[in-house]
């Protein structure tokens, strides 16, 4: 819902549908939004288009009516109508107006505020957690860094181009970037937030640049530290930060040359291919061709509530953040750096169908 928020808070009243819980193969994971606003425009998707249609009615019908419904949806074969998925797996809908809290929460994020929220429906209590979306810091103000920003912005980063040139390191020729900063790359990076979400792609392979902002990022828990450049120049580079005592352990984490084999030249291709291993890593892929592939398209077929299997990687260890005052009701509450996902921490019923949510279902 949070990707949602900035076109939620335009509308004088909506109603989200959110997944809550997914079992077995599903389209889309626990988190993923629809919404549909006032004149019957629809934003969002909770399954990629197998039971959107349905999703769709309901979101129309607690618009009017107001009153929140839990929806389950499964695999169907008894027509060609009927509505379900068809990859096997089920998930939970509930869907719900909004509220001046839910509003408040939709602020607190979209100002990058960590919020939490909970969601009751005929008896039953969802609490979701929206922290801000991660950084990918981009090195380098050359002609991939625009691209590798507009890709890295479409797939939900806060984007910062960063390049001592002040020449090149312009809003005009980054139009996709959060932030355009002028200041060396290992000065920046020292003095600037990063968590285990962010990602360091570094394009500018000169060495005055790379060695010292690698240096810097490769002593921080990152997520992801990639570099563009051919092997020899890896090689090099290899040489040079371990001469400035980074650690092998430390460089084992470097992903260069950066990006997957996709046999791609321009600069919108390296971007593609850079960004296809930030996901692939992100959730666990292989980076093989689906068609050669015999296991399951979504790689947590197990049943499960709650958060996909990303977020409990990047969330694993993290200490739980106490109940903050306010956030039950979805007002945001006091700041909290570590807020665990919780999205589909109620327990949905199997057995439970279109229609109301009950307790005695």
């Amino acid at each position: 819902m949070r990707d949602l928020a900035p076109a939620l808070l335009a509308w004088d009243r909506f109603a989200v549908a959110s997944v809550v819980a997914v079992r077995g193969s599903a389209p889309r994971p626990v988190g993923a939004a629809l919404a549909v606003g006032p004149s019957g425009e629809v934003i969002g998707s909770v399954s990629g288009g197998c039971v959107e249609a349905e999703v769709y009615d309901l979101a129309c019908t607690v618009l009017s009516t107001a009153e929140p419904v839990l929806a389950t949806f499964g695999y169907s074969d008894d027509t060609a109508f009927s509505a379900g998925l068809t990859c096997g797996g089920s998930l939970d809908v509930l869907v719900q107006r909004d509220s001046p809290s839910l509003r408040a929460a939709l602020r607190a994020t979209v100002d990058g505020h960590p919020v939490s929220v909970r969601f009751t429906a005929s008896g039953r209590v969802f609490t979701e957690t929206w922290l801000p979306p991660p950084r990918l810091l981009v090195f380098g103000a050359i002609d991939h860094a625009a691209a590798v920003a507009e890709i890295g912005r479409f797939l939900g980063y806060h984007v910062t181009v960063c390049d001592a040139r002040p020449i090149f390191a312009t809003p005009q020729r980054f139009p996709a970037a959060h932030e355009v900063v002028v200041d060396w790359p290992h000065r920046y990076l020292a003095s600037t937030r990063t968590d285990e979400s962010t990602a360091v792609v570094v394009l500018t392979h000169d060495p005055k640049f790379d060695i010292p902002v690698l240096t810097e990022a490769l002593s921080r828990p990152l997520a992801f530290v990639g570099a563009l450049g051919s092997r020899r120049t890896h090689a090099e580079r290899l040489d040079r930060l371990r001469a400035e005592g980074v650690s092998d352990a430390a460089l084992a984490r470097l992903r260069s040359p950066i990006g997957l084999d996709l046999g791609g030249r321009t600069p919108a291709e390296t971007a593609v291919s850079i960004a296809a291993e930030l996901v692939a890593l992100r959730h666990g892929g292989t980076g093989a061709f689906l068609s050669d592939l015999s296991t399951p398209i979504h790689h947590d077929t197990e049943e499960r509530d709650g958060p996909d299997l990303p977020q409990r990687r990047r969330h694993a260890g993290r200490p739980a953040a106490p109940a903050a005052a306010g956030h039950a009701d979805g007002v945001p509450g006091p700041q909290c750096p570590e807020v665990p996902v919780l999205l589909g921490a109620g327990q949905v019923p199997r057995h439970a169908r279109v229609g109301h949510g009950g307790g005695g279902r």
